[in-house]
């Protein structure tokens, strides 16, 4: 019996297929080898894979002497490390003995590619995925193809980027377009690529499985995925390439989650004129997500609140029965750690118990034109109804007042996403790029004040100097005519 494993191969990456040859040659010249057996496994950092043959039948198969049998295992390689392929061989003797022979080979697997993500909210509905790879190997590939696979109800687009068929489809591409489009990419070298993540229109389907004492019913909904929260999880890249030998290999990135939203100047040191105001930041409400983080972590709280309560409910009527059997009190179970239960992830919802969102904005203002703006207000209190008094406070504004008055009363709003639509007029009094600001929502029952961060960007132009401008160019037009 023979068999033989080379001492180095090269190099070999994640993401590519690990391949092996494997032969048992009978070298007597006189025996048979009965009910050999040949089984290989892939060992990895993590997980030992068994890699299947037509070797490893169960009962074997019988050799003449000086022939052979041999098979191809595959696995693809999906995490780096020392990898060590074991093979045992087993035969029985023609005394009937089963022996075995093992065999150990061990070859190291390198990331071929490093991979950085940033991702930044652009809308309710929307984020914008940054993704930079680097090659850091030390030999060139070709990168054959990029994507992003969404989630269950996003789609993706790739932004901007020269591929071969558009430059195939352009006469006069220029040779540096076409080095870009082939993919090639040496070491030490990067690429960036860029995909917006919205919500579609396909439905998707979440399950809900409720337990009582008896039974445990199982409801699937379907619905659309409306907006894009949070911690929600956003898809993940595959990247895969080609090496100079035609080598193919894929890998993928993490998990990608939409990032939390935080006003910068929504702190509990932060006066209410330095959150109207925005003092220190450039961030606005309209497209940062924010109204939709903030009921989503309120959900949150609503839900892990209700766990919580029907445990302790559960709890004590176990106290009680086991009180009236022995007379004692026991500690309710969990009660150490209840707390740690019910805080969720943030507490953007209470610094914001209600937002106040401006539906559409215009992105210019003419000065001195009064322009009506919607808003959107929402309660994310989780059990008070508020009557919502809207006020814009002139002296955190800049330059852009409330045309009329100053206060608007919405009126009663329920709790848990209760809602209600606003309308104010704006008169920008100053040209140039402007936040509209110093929004505070006040609550009559309570008189309680929630300070509102600047809710939106607009460029206030004067039509006065386009129209001079052009009357200007008219006549210096006329004067070289004649």
């Amino acid at each position: 019996q023979a068999m033989a494993l080379p001492d180095s191969f090269g190099v070999i990456h994640v993401g590519e297929t690990f391949t092996a040859y494997l032969g048992a040659v009978n070298v007597s010249a006189n025996l048979m080898v009965r009910r050999l057996t040949v089984t290989a496994q892939l060992q990895t950092p993590s997980h030992r894979w068994p890699l299947p043959s037509s070797l490893d039948a169960a009962l074997g198969i019988d050799v003449r002497p000086g022939d052979g049998v041999d098979a191809i295992v595959a696995r693809a390689l999906e995490e780096s490390g020392q990898h060590i392929l074991r093979v045992e061989v087993g035969y029985q003797t023609s005394e009937g003995t089963q022996k075995t022979l093992r065999k150990f080979y061990r070859f190291n697997v390198n990331a071929p590619i490093s991979i950085a993500s940033q991702t930044t909210r652009t809308g309710d509905k929307s984020c914008c995925v940054s993704l930079t790879i680097e090659n850091i190997s030390n030999q060139a590939m070709v990168m054959s193809s990029v994507q992003f696979i969404p989630k269950e109800g996003l789609r993706a687009k790739r932004i901007g980027g020269t591929t071969a068929k558009a430059v195939s489809q352009n006469k006069t591409t220029a040779a540096a377009h076409m080095l870009d489009a082939c993919g090639r990419l040496d070491p030490k070298n990067s690429f960036r690529y860029m995909f917006q993540i919205t919500t579609s229109d396909d439905f998707i389907t979440t399950t809900t499985t409720t337990a009582t004492t008896t039974t445990t019913t199982t409801t699937t909904t379907p619905h659309y995925q409306s907006s894009i929260a949070c911690d929600d999880e956003l898809g993940y890249a595959l990247f895969e390439w080609q090496k100079s030998m035609g080598e193919h290999g894929k890998m993928t990135s993490e998990p990608i989650v939409c990032p939390k939203v935080r006003p910068p100047s929504l702190t509990a040191e932060s006066s209410p004129a330095k959150i109207m105001m925005g003092t220190g930041n450039q961030f606005v409400v309209y497209g940062s997500g924010l109204s939709v983080d903030v009921s989503h972590i309120a959900s949150q709280r609503l839900a892990m609140t209700t766990t919580t309560a029907t445990k302790t409910a559960t709890a004590a009527a176990a106290t009680t029965t086991a009180t009236a059997v022995t007379g004692r009190t026991p500690p309710l179970p969990g009660s150490t750690s209840s707390s740690s239960i019910t805080t969720p992830p943030d507490n953007l919802d209470e610094a914001l118990p209600v937002t106040v969102e401006p539906v559409s904005p215009p992105s210019t203002m003419n000065l001195a034109t009064p322009q009506t703006i919607k808003l959107l207000i929402v309660n994310h209190s989780p059990s008070s109804s508020m009557n919502i008094q809207l006020q814009f406070r002139l002296n955190h504004m800049s330059g852009v007042a409330v045309c009329g008055k100053s206060f608007l009363n919405v009126g009663e709003i329920p709790p848990r996403g209760g809602s209600a639509v606003a309308f104010v007029k704006l008169l920008a009094m100053v040209g140039g790029l402007l936040r509209v600001q110093g929004c505070c929502v006040v609550d009559l029952h309570t008189g309680n004040e929630i300070p509102q961060p600047p809710l939106f960007q607009t460029f206030v132009a004067n039509p006065m100097l386009f129209e001079s401008a052009a009357a200007a160019g008219g006549e210096v037009a006329a004067a070289v005519a004649q």
